[in-house]
């Protein structure tokens, strides 16, 4: 029996509208440029014979579902879209740019960079309350899948919850992981545990 599980998590490409903080309650389509950045990540893994996905696991978002609704079309693999994957919610800052913040409040927008889990958008989801909610879904989806190779397509902070679940890190160091768009990692989980592999 197989009990080797690969998870490969994927960032979604840039959406339309910019550079804007895009939590659950903003959600823009791909952009042409971020159509691009996932067909550029998608082909990669294809030329390197590391894209022998048996599912597709995705996040409610357009900017996530599209692609990943294409994708399981155009490769025939069965795809499910899970609720609570979307994005941390950002409460006051949805849908804004981050220099529109710091003009309306340069404070506010530097305290959050300085501890953004107690200083969190007004109205944001805490991420006491996120990342318990991505580790419920993670969990689901390593006990759904054994034994499979799964495209998991999120979002930062889905991805940063992720990690700090199989590094075991605190929540504030979570917060120093950065990705680009359409970037791609691996997690591994077989008798050896779970770890981390970049591709």
């Amino acid at each position: 029996m197989n009990t080797k599980t690969v998870i490969d998590l994927l960032r979604h490409g840039e959406p339309e509208g910019g550079r804007m903080y895009r939590g659950g309650g903003t959600d823009h389509v791909l952009s042409e440029a971020g159509w691009e950045h996932m067909h550029a990540s998608i082909e990669k893994r294809i030329e390197k014979n590391e894209a022998g996905w048996q599912a597709i696991v995705s996040s409610p978002m357009l900017r996530c579902k599209e692609f990943s609704n294409h994708l399981a079309e155009e490769r025939n693999i069965p795809i499910q879209v899970i609720e609570n994957l979307r994005e941390a919610g950002y409460g006051s800052w949805e849908g804004r740019t981050p220099a529109h913040i710091k003009e309306q409040s340069e404070d506010e927008y530097w305290e959050f960079f300085a501890d953004p889990v107690n200083n969190r958008p007004a109205d944001a989801e805490p991420l006491e309350f996120f990342t318990p909610r991505i580790n419920e879904v993670f969990g689901e989806v390593l006990t759904q899948y054994q034994g499979q190779h799964v495209l998991l397509v999120s979002h930062l902070a889905v991805t940063r919850a992720i990690i700090g679940i199989v590094l075991g890190m605190p929540l504030a160091s979570q917060q120093l992981i950065d990705m680009p768009f359409a970037g791609m990692l691996r997690i591994i989980n077989d008798r050896k545990g779970l770890r981390l592999l970049l591709l």
